[in-house]
């Protein structure tokens, strides 16, 4: 045991010197990899009682690598090192990037697997004390460690650690106040297992039935003959630089899903075609649609929602609404007894993945566009987007005599007069106010008109003439002028976050400049959010009111988040972006709804693994954010889903498992009405989908 803890523990205090070096760091990160592999290693020598590991792949040994590196780190470390060619210096760049991704499969690994209590960018100390406390040793704050055998003589151990168990690990002390995006103390769980009862399991919660890539790796050292370890990452089963050293796999069947019969009751909708009114705001094909709901509702559906798009209701002329076409379909919705979530659409339809038709905005409203596209989000090239207005003109007369905040809610009081029967017997049950593109509160950051692909981290939209006032008012407020501008090093819409000056790894983003413009460019946002929910809360008296955040998760495991950054979440790796929001959504009563619950981080691993994405931690992140401030969290999917293992995944974050204060979501919805959801397996696996949110019984896979 001994042994094994010195591999988990060894690093000299020559190795933390030679880490503080701020050159390019090719003998740090051959310690770094030395290090998680003797911790792993150590794992599984000290295993042994049914738990999950993971088999780690070869890392590359390229030309550039030197078999003398660790010889050289144990010097004196006097003498300057050999200035290094640029092509060598690239060349270890990648190789760090590389290794860091490794890394990050790991840590994930060891979440899903073993069962480790590991926050989503747990450092390599958790890791190895998650590590010693399954050995059974205890680990104190201060990193002070000794095995559990001695708990009863240091005095500092006596009174925080409690000694582990061979059917126990040791509970790890107090932890400290959690960082956003990590679930709090009380979000942990323990799965039964027919190898024993596993330790507390950090949420956000990965489904033990997830269908992904799933097979088992023969570990020396197992408890029993033959046994073999279950693991989804993509590291194992092939290597990272070749196909030659494939590891024999096997699949596994399924483990026990997680029933939910008995659980709270979370409503489901289902948001209808865009097209399902015209441009001539017609209702198309009302007897399909019908059949279309009844056959929702024999299933249990409890509502659907839809768009009330205002580059229809008031196209031609301003302050003249044709609402026709919805007052047909939300009779058909009441008359087969569903509910209405109804959405205020300020925005333009058209350009998102799964959009079918076009809908631009007002014609009145491009008219005015064409004379004075600053009414319109700029970026810096000077490229205007006609999705939605500037948040600039909110307060400006420019709309033929009205401010942007004056026509939302004309839009959305005439609403409110129109469909008063629909409010008054309850078919009305939420309106959704479109804040920004594709009605969500964010900047439109990555617009794909403007070449913007997956995963690029976006441009900043703040150069309209009216943004750019309101942006010169706040640094002279500061007293610096000069900051009247938006960054010149940020890169373009397909850019890296390394790439950039301002948003890479210890960039301008977080200089006394760069923490000043996030700080104004966020404002904006929080501000315009709270401008027009206080009209809408006038227009909408007593309803129920929510806001769509998107679900921004590429390039969150960066220091920057510098996707989030130019959306407009200023939520770097040292700052909560979303609780302000979450505040500004409290004071108006508006429920938060947010994207991506569908959506498994170790999928964008394997499909995009230097998005550095995670969409699970954010949604928890942003899940937190809102339950802390005691705020209703619906949620919908990001993209078409109709496989179980999707459905499973909305369920874990739905209904999180042993949550102290029972926390759930307040409803869901399904993107969207279509023919292939009423395919007969779809429909079918979707009604199981929708039993399970209402808590109901269903049949287990075993």
């Amino acid at each position: 045991m001994a042994q094994a803890m010195e591999k988990l523990g060894g690093t000299s205090e020559e190795e933390e010197e030679e880490g503080m070096d701020m050159d390019v760091k090719e003998e740090d990160d051959e310690d770094e990899d030395g290090r998680i592999r003797a911790m792993v290693a150590g794992a599984v020598e000290i295993g042994g009682g049914g738990r999950y590991f993971l088999a780690l792949p070869d890392l590359p040994q390229e030309s550039g690598d030197r078999a003398d590196a660790p010889a050289s780190a144990s010097g004196s470390g006097s003498g300057s090192r050999r200035s290094r060619p640029a092509e060598e210096k690239e060349r270890t760049k990648l190789r760090e990037r590389h290794r860091r991704a490794i890394t990050g499969r790991i840590l994930a690994g060891l979440r899903r697997h073993g069962n480790y209590n590991l926050r989503v960018r747990a450092d390599i100390n958790e890791v190895i004390a998650a590590l010693a406390r399954e050995a059974g040793w205890v680990v104190l704050p201060d990193g002070t460690t000794f095995p559990s055998s001695q708990v009863g003589r240091p005095a500092a151990a006596a009174a925080v650690a409690i000694p582990a168990t061979p059917t126990a690990t040791a509970a790890p002390p107090s932890p400290t106040p959690p960082f956003r995006g990590i679930a709090p103390a009380g979000a942990l769980r323990t799965l039964d297992h027919p190898s024993g009862r596993l330790k507390g399991v950090f949420t956000p919660p990965i489904s033990a039935y997830d269908g992904h890539c799933r097979s088992v790796v023969p570990v020396a050292g197992a408890s029993r003959a033959g046994e073999k370890v279950a693991d989804s990452s993509p590291l194992i089963g092939s290597s990272t630089d070749s196909g030659n050293d494939k590891q024999l796999m096997d699949l596994i069947p399924r483990m026990p899903e997680r029933d939910f019969a008995g659980s709270p009751y979370v409503p489901v909708y289902v948001m209808l075609p865009l097209g399902v009114v015209n441009t001539y705001c017609e209702l198309v094909d009302p007897d399909g649609l019908m059949e279309q709901l009844k056959k929702l509702k024999s299933i249990g559906v409890d509502g659907v929602m839809v768009d009330c798009w205002w580059g229809i209701v008031e196209a031609h002329i301003p302050q003249q609404y044709n609402w026709k076409g919805y007052m047909h379909l939300f009779q058909i919705v009441r008359d087969t007894k569903l509910k209405l979530q109804v959405v205020m659409s300020f925005h333009e339809c058209g350009g998102k993945v799964g959009d079918d038709m076009c809908i631009p905005l007002p014609q009145w409203v491009a008219e005015i566009g064409r004379s004075n596209p600053n009414i319109y989000f700029t970026d810096s090239e000077g490229r205007c987007n006609p999705e939605c207005l500037s948040w600039g003109v909110d307060k400006e007369r420019v709309l033929l005599g009205r401010t942007a905040l004056e026509v939302y809610f004309d839009f959305m009081r005439s609403f409110r007069v129109e469909f008063d029967e629909f409010f008054e017997d309850g078919t009305i049950c939420e309106i959704e106010i479109g804040l920004g593109p594709y009605g969500e509160l964010r900047y439109p950051s990555y617009p794909v008109r403007h070449g913007w692909r997956y995963p690029g981290i976006g441009e900043f939209q703040c150069y309209d003439s009216f943004l750019q006032k309101s942006l010169k008012k706040a640094a002279d407020a500061r007293g610096h002028s000069v900051w009247a501008r938006g960054p010149h090093n940020a890169g373009s819409y397909n850019s890296q976050p390394h790439e950039t000056g301002f948003l890479c790894d210890g960039g301008e983003y977080n200089s006394q400049y760069g923490r000043f413009f996030l700080g104004w460019y966020s404002q904006v946002l929080v501000e315009h959010g709270d401008s027009v929910l206080f009209l809408a809360k006038l227009a909408f008296d007593g309803s129920s009111i929510a806001v769509k955040i998107s679900g921004i998760h590429w390039w969150y495991k960066t220091a920057s988040h510098a996707a989030e950054l130019t959306a407009g979440f200023y939520n770097p790796c040292n700052r909560d972006g979303y609780a302000p929001i979450a505040s500004m959504l409290k004071k108006h009563g508006a429920a938060l709804n947010f994207t991506c619950t569908e959506l498994h981080t170790l999928d964008h691993y394997e499909d995009f693994p230097e998005a550095m994405a995670d969409p699970e931690g954010l949604v928890w992140q942003v899940l937190n954010a809102a339950w802390d401030v005691g705020i209703p969290v619906a949620s919908e999917n990001a993209l078409p889903c109709y496989d179980r293992d999707s459905y499973n995944k909305i369920l874990e974050s739905a209904k999180p498992l042993n949550d102290p204060d029972g926390r759930h979501l307040s409803s869901f919805t399904f993107l969207r009405l279509s023919p292939v959801l009423m395919q007969n397996h779809n429909l079918l696996e979707f009604e199981r989908f929708v039993k399970q949110m209402h808590g109901e019984s269903v049949p287990m896979c075993r």
